[in-house]
């Protein structure tokens, strides 16, 4: 057991939409991921995702509604609920994710952003 700083995380990666693992609970992982622009329309038929916003806003797109995520807010997207994050103006968005291990990065869909394991940090 060790106490996590979620800033010095944070600073050690630079990548965009490439989440870095930080901590395992039972079944769930922890993720940070720095976010910019737009990724990529999916869904996880299985498994819900949390959106925890540390820096900057996110915009969670809907097929049918855009949520506006502010820094200290959460989202929790449910499983099977098509989405996409998006940031605004060219932002760089700081999250944290805590989803299944079991959980694809882009769930039903395969593109350029698609990452099939996280880093440890």
């Amino acid at each position: 057991m060790q106490t996590i700083n979620l800033n010095d995380k944070f600073s050690t990666f630079k990548k965009h939409w490439h989440p870095h693992q930080i901590a395992v609970v039972d079944n769930m992982q922890v993720l940070l991921a720095k976010i910019k622009d737009e990724f990529v329309w999916h869904k996880h038929e299985d498994e819900d995702e949390l959106f925890f916003v540390q820096k900057g806003t996110l915009e969670m797109h809907f097929r049918d509604k855009i949520e506006i995520i502010s820094e200290g807010e959460i989202i929790v997207v449910p499983k099977g609920v098509e989405h996409c994050p998006k940031t605004q103006n060219g932002e760089e968005v700081h999250v944290l994710l805590f989803e299944k291990l079991s959980t694809k990065h882009t769930g039903n869909v395969t593109s350029e952003k698609t990452v099939s394991e996280y880093p440890k940090i």
